[in-house]
């Protein structure tokens, strides 16, 4: 019998890696490399009823200042 996982919807927080061309979902601005400044970014995976639905990138000021949508960025 095999179990079924539940998924919910988390996020974490990494380095902004060179190329990336993902948009903030809280600013709507680009979320910029910048090589001396190493900067991070928070992804989340967001599920709906246990299946994913799609991914949300923000900066890490913004997440927080949304109130950590998706709990504490690990």
């Amino acid at each position: 019998m095999a179990v079924q996982s539940i998924f919910t919807s988390r996020a974490v927080a990494r380095y902004i890696e060179a190329g990336n061309t993902a948009t903030c979902a809280a600013c709507k601005l680009p979320v910029k490399f910048r090589a001396k400044s190493k900067l991070q970014q928070v992804i989340a995976n967001v599920y709906n009823d246990g299946v994913w639905e799609r991914v949300e990138h923000y900066h890490v000021d913004c997440y927080e200042n949304a109130g950590r949508p998706y709990g504490l960025a690990s």
